[in-house]
C-alpha cells in the first residue's frame, strides 16, 4: 500500500486523537484522514459534555485544536453518518473507517416510576446546559427539592449546576437561555444518592472539593452513613490516596455541620444532602409526577459490595435526575451490542454477529470500550485500534474514487451544508466576540442553523 485513506466518524477527543496518532504512527505508506462530525462544531463531549464551570478540563480543546489546525486532516462538520454519507459511500472513497461516536445516551435505571414527569436523564440535562443544538432551548426547573442518583463525576456536575446560583456561572460560556433558566431555578434542597458508602464513591477529589466550595450552599451529611463497620473499606480502600483525600473533605463538611448546628456558622439559603448506603427502589409519583424517591438502606457485605437491609425511607422531591452512566447508540449497518451499548470489537476491530472481523471497519473511544475512563484514556485506546488497522492493511477496502475533491462534491450534490476547519474558526471567533461584548469569556451559539450559517459565512 502506497497510501491509506481513512474516514473517522466522530470529532470528539477519541476521533481527533485517532487521526493525530495515525498520522504520527510508524508506517511505510502515506495517510490521508477525513474527519466527519454530525454537529457543526468539533470536540464532542469536551464542548457538549463538560460543565461550563470546568475551564481547566476544557483546556484540552487547545491540544485538540492544534491537531485540527495542523493542515493534515480535513474536517467535515454537520454531516450525519447514515443520512448524509453511508457505509457504501465510505467504501467507495476510503480504505477504512474508524467509528468514534462516543456514548451520549443515559443508561437505563429499571425501577418503578422512573419514566414519570419530572424524572430526567443526566445526559439530556448536560446537553441543555452545554448548549447542544439538538435539544430544546428551555428546561423545566420548577422543583424546590431535587434528587440526583449516582456517585460519579457526572452526578456531581449536574448537582453543582442545579444548586449553584446562576450569577456565579456568568464568568463561564453558558448560553444566555441557560443562564436565564438557571436564574429562575427555585431549588432549595438537593439530595445526592449513592448505593454504597462514602469511601466507595467514583468522584475525583477535585470534583468533590469544588462541590463543597459552591457559594451559599451547605453540605448536609448523615452521620449514620459514617458509623457502619466496614473492614474492607478501612483495610483496602484507605490505601488509595484519592480515597484518603475525599474522606478528609467529607470530614471537613461534617465538622462544619456541627458548627452550624451549634449556631457558630450561619446557614446558607440552599442545602445539598449526601445520602450513602441508599439504593433507589422506586420513584414515588402522584398523578404521573415525581413526588419522592423510595430508597432501601444497604450495608457492607465485607467484600466491597452491599447487601439489602429491608429498611426503607422515602425522601420527598419534585424532580429526579439519574446519573448512573452513559450508553452508546447504534449506527446504520454496523453491529451493536444492546446489552453493553458498544460496537462489538476485538481491540478495535469490529466484529459481526458470528464474531468474525468485518474488513475495513474499526472503533475507538467509548463506542468501543463503553463510557469508562477519563478523556486521557482515549489516547491509549486509539493507539490499540490503530495498531490493528496498520497491521490489517492487506485486508482493507479498495476505494474507487480517491480524488481530494470527491467528498466535497458528494456532499454538495446532496445539498449538505457541511462545515470546515475554517468555518469552525469563524464560529469560534464569533462566540468569543459575543462573550467579550458582554464582559464574559465566550457565549455559545446554540441553534444549529445559526451555527452553520456563521461557519459557512452565509
Amino acid at each position: 500500500m502506497e497510501k491509506m485513506r481513512v474516514a473517522i466518524v466522530g470529532a470528539g477527543p477519541a476521533g481527533i486523537y485517532a487521526a493525530d496518532l495515525l498520522l504520527k504512527a510508524e508506517r511505510d505508506f502515506d495517510v490521508e484522514v477525513d474527519l466527519f462530525e454530525q454537529l457543526p462544531a468539533p470536540y464532542g463531549l469536551v464542548r457538549y459534555g463538560v460543565s461550563p464551570d470546568h475551564p481547566r478540563i476544557k483546556g484540552i480543546i487547545t491540544a485538540l485544536r492544534d491537531v485540527l489546525d495542523s493542515g493534515a486532516i480535513r474536517y467535515f462538520g454537520n454531516v450525519r453518518y447514515g443520512v448524509d454519507v453511508t457505509l457504501d459511500d465510505l467504501k467507495k472513497h476510503y480504505n477504512a473507517v474508524i467509528f468514534s461516536t462516543g456514548a451520549i445516551r443515559d443508561a437505563n435505571l429499571s425501577i418503578p416510576g422512573v419514566d414519570a414527569e419530572g424524572s430526567y436523564g443526566a445526559a439530556d440535562f448536560v446537553s441543555w446546559f452545554d448548549g447542544h443544538p439538538d435539544v430544546p432551548r428551555t428546561w423545566p426547573l420548577e422543583a424546590r427539592s431535587v434528587g440526583v442518583i449516582g456517585n460519579g463525576n457526572v452526578a456531581l456536575d449536574i448537582s453543582r449546576m442545579l444548586i449553584k446560583h446562576a450569577d456565579d456561572l456568568l464568568p463561564t460560556e453558558i448560553p444566555e437561555n441557560v443562564y436565564e433558566g438557571l436564574k429562575a431555578n427555585p431549588i432549595q434542597e438537593l439530595h445526592l444518592f449513592g448505593r454504597r458508602g462514602p469511601k466507595y464513591v467514583k468522584f475525583t477529589p477535585l470534583e468533590l472539593r469544588e462541590l463543597g466550595e459552591v457559594r451559599d450552599v451547605d453540605m448536609v451529611i448523615n452521620e449514620a452513613d459514617f458509623d457502619r463497620d466496614d473492614a474492607y473499606a478501612d483495610e483496602t480502600l484507605m490505601k488509595n490516596k484519592q480515597v484518603v483525600v475525599m474522606t478528609r473533605i467529607m470530614d471537613k463538611w461534617r465538622a462544619e455541620q456541627k458548627e452550624r448546628e451549634a449556631g457558630e456558622i450561619a446557614p446558607a439559603s440552599r442545602r445539598l444532602h449526601m445520602h450513602f448506603w441508599s439504593k433507589p427502589v422506586a420513584v414515588v409519583t402522584e398523578e404521573g409526577r415525581v413526588t419522592g424517591l423510595k430508597i432501601e438502606r444497604t450495608a457492607p457485605d465485607g467484600n466491597g459490595g452491599v447487601i439489602d437491609t429491608g429498611e426503607f425511607e422515602t425522601i420527598p422531591m419534585q424532580s429526579l435526575y439519574r446519573a448512573i452512566g452513559y450508553f452508546g447508540s447504534p449506527l446504520e449497518e454496523i453491529p451493536f451490542s444492546e446489552e453493553r451499548g458498544v460496537i462489538p470489537n476485538d481491540k478495535g476491530r469490529v466484529l459481526d454477529i458470528t464474531g468474525e472481523q468485518i474488513p475495513g471497519v474499526y472503533a475507538t473511544g467509548w463506542i468501543k470500550r463503553g463510557p469508562i475512563g477519563l478523556i486521557g484514556h482515549t489516547k491509549s485506546d486509539a493507539m490499540e485500534t490503530l495498531e490493528c488497522l496498520i497491521a490489517d492493511q492487506d485486508k482493507l477496502w479498495s476505494p474507487e474514487e480517491t480524488a481530494a475533491e470527491a467528498i466535497p462534491a458528494l456532499l454538495e450534490s446532496r445539498n449538505v451544508p457541511y462545515t470546515t476547519i475554517d468555518g469552525w474558526h469563524r464560529l469560534d471567533a464569533h462566540e468569543l466576540a459575543l462573550g467579550e461584548a458582554a464582559g464574559r469569556t465566550r457565549i455559545k451559539v446554540v441553534p444549529r442553523d445559526e451555527m452553520t450559517d456563521i461557519s459557512r459565512a452565509e
